[in-house]
């Protein structure tokens, strides 16, 4: 098997060449799924039979909620590679990924909260599931803070790589505790080897949303690595001369 691709990922100087090639269409591609799949899901899309219009918010919320589990899952991975194969531009990427899952696991709890009220009567309950959310968020702190707080670089990369690793034994208990568990919330939303509760009409725009998240995800990474890259980067000849041209 070749493995040059995977030799490449490790040259800040390569990723920097293609990830400018794939931001535009990650964009546009964000843009488009995003708009596609806020105008059906709040405007077309069927309300609920149980929780009328309410449910709406589960266009904002799951997608959020699976892509702070994605993207922590992607840490633990950037970290396996730091500590394996040495490689900088994972450290990069760990350290540029948790701020914006801290954001999309914050975006899901806040949602499920005002999605709770209306159908639990409660803004918050100690439901496993809702629990094992917010030790995910206290994990996503805890990496930023291990990478601000240790001034030396290798030192901060490994024991964010650490955290990481660790703190991936969480993302099976969330995924699992509404089977594990008698909780209030309801089971996942999609399930590969089911067919969805859900009509075609409620879960096309869904799956849309769930996509787009996933786009304005990559870029967003891409754009916060391309920056940490450069600032690394910054004595480098390729750097130099990038500079120059944009200027």
């Amino acid at each position: 098997m070749n493995w040059t691709w995977f030799h490449k990922l490790g040259s800040p100087k390569w990723f920097y060449e293609i990830s400018g090639r794939w931001l535009p269409w990650l964009a546009a591609a964000a843009a488009l799924l995003l708009t596609v799949g806020t105008v059906w899901g709040l405007a077309f899309a069927p309300a609920d039979y149980q929780q009328g219009n309410s449910f709406r918010i589960i266009y904002i919320h799951v997608p959020a909620a699976i892509l702070a589990q994605s993207c922590y899952i992607m840490l633990a991975v950037a970290g396996v590679v730091g500590l394996v194969w040495k490689m900088k531009l994972a450290d990069v990427a760990l350290q540029c990924a948790a701020p914006i899952g801290a954001w999309m696991t914050f975006v899901a709890l806040f949602t499920g909260a005002v999605w709770g009220k209306p159908t639990w009567g409660a803004w918050w309950v100690w439901d496993a599931r809702l629990t094992a959310m917010l030790i995910l968020l206290f994990l996503y702190f805890g990496v930023i803070a291990l990478g601000q707080s240790i001034s030396n670089r290798d030192s901060a990369a490994k024991a964010c790589a650490v955290l990481a690793i660790v703190g991936v034994i969480n993302i099976p208990i969330i995924k699992y505790s509404v089977e594990w568990w008698n909780t209030l919330h309801q089971p996942a939303t999609f399930k590969l080897t089911e067919k969805p509760a859900m009509p075609p009409e409620m879960w096309v725009p869904l799956l849309i949303m769930v996509l787009g998240f996933y786009c304005f995800f990559a870029v967003s990474l891409l754009l916060r690595m391309r920056l940490e890259v450069l600032k690394r980067e910054s004595r480098a000849s390729w750097v130099k001369a990038e500079v120059e041209r944009s200027l």
